[in-house]
């Protein structure tokens, strides 16, 4: 397609239309009160109503857009047809207007893979921990994270009734990082940020050894790379099987795109 914008920048903007309207599905499973809770493999692996639907939505839009892409999603879902009202097809202009990194304008939309968390942070979501909950969807090309899409769908929640809810980061390597503004802990100040739900002693030893001023301890992969961008830790530390690259790949776009 000769003029127009490159097929990931495209990818980029329509998954971030998309993490938006996944986003609000979250925010309408909680309200609705029947968030559908099923245990996967135990109390800390959780599923809920949101989960699904917002997957869903996600890799049923971006497959309409983009019918050649690879997506991957967290949740195994039975195949069943998705309503018209989960699909997104709007993108972001804002998205389409910026350059695309000469080292990513030539791919191919049968060459990226998309790594989907639907909803990352989901016992904290149960839990009402809600500013730990993050929507993800990382594009990958060759094994290595090229752009990532993070929205907060509670973001400013705190702020009670009548606040405007969410807001939707994305980065990528060679252009920048997007949606939020970039901080560093102080030098003087060591803080680890780590698990909440899934910690154990090798875990809590290498945390430990960074000898840290402080620990936070929060939920949800996407949820602790925000605190590392917006200066409230100054590292992410969870020595310990676990993550996937649908928990990791949005993430590590961003952190490369930042530095």
């Amino acid at each position: 397609m000769s003029g127009g914008p490159a097929v990931v920048m495209r990818l980029v903007a329509s998954a971030f239309s998309v993490a938006e309207k996944a986003g609000s599905i979250v925010r309408t499973v909680l309200h609705s009160g029947e968030l559908g809770i099923v245990e996967k493999t135990g109390a800390n692996d959780l599923q809920t109503l949101a989960d699904r639907l917002a997957q869903q939505s996600i890799c049923a839009s971006l497959s309409r857009s983009f019918p050649k892409i690879t997506i991957i999603g967290e949740e195994e879902l039975p195949a069943e047809e998705v309503t018209e009202d989960l699909i997104e097809t709007g993108h972001s202009e804002e998205i389409l207007q910026k350059t695309c990194p000469a080292e990513y304008s030539r791919l191919k939309e049968e060459e990226l893979v998309v790594w989907v968390d639907p909803l990352d942070g989901t016992k904290e979501y149960t839990e009402g921990l809600l500013d730990n909950v993050t929507v993800l969807i990382g594009i990958a090309y060759g094994g290595r994270a090229v752009a990532g899409v993070i929205n907060q769908p509670f973001y400013n929640y705190q702020l009670g009734s009548g606040a405007v809810l969410g807001r939707t980061m994305w980065g990528m390597p060679g252009l920048g990082a997007f949606g939020f503004q970039l901080q560093e802990v102080p030098g003087d100040r060591r803080i680890v940020t780590t698990t909440r739900s899934h910690s154990n002693k090798l875990v809590t030893d290498c945390v430990d050894a960074m000898e840290p001023h402080e620990v936070i301890r929060v939920g949800g992969a996407g949820n602790k790379i925000i605190q590392l961008v917006e200066g409230k830790a100054s590292a992410y530390v969870f020595a310990s099987p676990g993550c996937k690259k649908w928990d990791t790949c949005a993430p590590e776009a961003i952190l490369h795109a930042v530095g």
